[in-house]
């Protein structure tokens, strides 16, 4: 009876993580032992439809050997015309209390970060994203060269409207 029991709850469970009707896009790329202050981690984006709007979201897996509460990225969209916006981000990654807010069971932890919210591509062509970490201690000047503890770095595109 355990085993039947057991059984189902992995059925749900994996049906529950498979229905993602919204995404559109979701690629990660792993990180070597860290992050380094010079590393661009790039994404080609899919054509995507012109009249269509979409959330974008930044994913980001670290484990226990990160060191900080929070997280400061460097973005760039690169638009098919050569235009580029650039953005600095700040996401919490713990609570005051220490504990991480991603989400997983071990101690690797999952974060969707919200980036940019109803986004229209209008132009043809090739759009590429672009994230840098920006990370430095308090009171310097110069940053961190090696950020310890980053295991995954994605990028994540999902319909904004509803199927």
């Amino acid at each position: 009876m355990t085993n039947l029991k057991l059984v189902i709850i992995i059925i749900a469970f994996l049906g529950l993580v498979s229905c993602d009707d919204n995404r559109v896009f979701d690629e990660y790329q792993t990180v070597s032992e860290s992050w380094e202050k010079d590393e661009e981690i790039s994404f080609a984006l899919p054509e995507l439809d012109t009249s269509k709007t979409y959330n974008l979201f930044i994913n980001v897996r670290n484990d226990n050997s990160y060191k900080y509460s929070n997280l400061f990225l460097i973005s760039k969209m690169k638009f098919p015309n050569g235009k580029v916006v650039t953005d600095t981000l700040e996401y919490q990654m713990a609570a005051p209390n220490g504990s991480w807010l991603g989400t997983g069971f071990t101690d690797l932890k999952e974060n969707k970060l919200w980036y940019k919210e109803n986004v229209s591509f209008t132009e043809d062509g090739e759009y590429i994203i672009t994230l840098q970490h920006a990370m430095r201690k308090n009171g310097e000047i110069l940053g961190i060269n090696s950020l310890e503890g980053i295991t995954d770095v994605g990028f994540r595109i999902e319909s904004a409207q509803k199927p």
